[in-house]
């Protein structure tokens, strides 16, 4: 299948689909960490025209994510909200058939509709929690493939609890850390939404040819 991974940096979803034999691109306005596949550093609305069969996409959620509640009336007033938003809303109502939208716990869930499954990485083989929704169309919801230990939390020098597995690294570090699919995630969504097809002429998993 082609798939777009949209607002990616990291490469490992992508990378997870490029190991099975599917034709992936990521597309982040930053380089990509890793150098596996294919990347356009650049406006996903670029590409969006293109035949893909599938979209991952991971939009934005500093302004809509009810981590940040704090700051929502200034990001209201100053539209940063509302931005943030419609670019959601445009990835979502996008034509690409099979579309899976990732996000934390935020305002779509109210001004939009519910999340289809909220997952953990605990649920994929790794020990951390990280809520995380996830809008479908076209695709099912993800089985849980490993149930592991929930993992550790701390607490952090001014007092704030936090997971462990991103509590060592520098603040300026820990947005681009917790923005990245853990890698049990990321192979379940390649295995389950697109299927092995290294060897070649096999359909995929809904039926077409991939």
């Amino acid at each position: 299948m082609k798939i777009l991974i949209a607002c990616e940096k990291s490469g490992t979803v992508r990378d997870a689909f490029i190991k099975l034999g599917h034709d992936a691109i990521s597309c982040d306005m930053q380089p990509s960490d890793s150098d596996f596949g294919p990347h356009y550093q650049g406006d996903v609305r670029d590409l969006l025209d293109y035949p893909f069969d599938m979209m991952i996409a991971h939009p934005p959620c500093t302004h809509i994510a009810v981590s940040g509640a704090t700051w929502f009336k200034e990001k209201v007033q100053d539209g940063r909200q509302h931005a943030a938003v419609s670019f959601f809303m445009m990835l979502a109502k996008s034509t690409i058939p099979r579309i899976a939208i990732e996000n934390p716990v935020c305002i779509m869930s109210s001004l939009w509709r519910k999340p289809d499954q909220i997952i953990q990485p605990w649920q994929f083989g790794e020990e951390a929690q990280k809520t995380t929704c996830l809008w479908l169309k076209g695709l099912p919801p993800l089985k849980h493939t490993n149930i592991v230990d929930k993992g550790e939390f701390v607490v952090s020098p001014s007092g704030k609890r936090m997971p462990k597995w991103y509590s060592n690294a520098k603040f300026s570090d820990r947005s681009n850390i917790r923005s990245k699919t853990f890698q049990g995630i990321a192979d379940a969504m390649a295995m389950q939404w697109g299927g092995d097809v290294r060897q070649g002429g096999q359909e995929d998993l809904f039926g077409g040819a991939a």
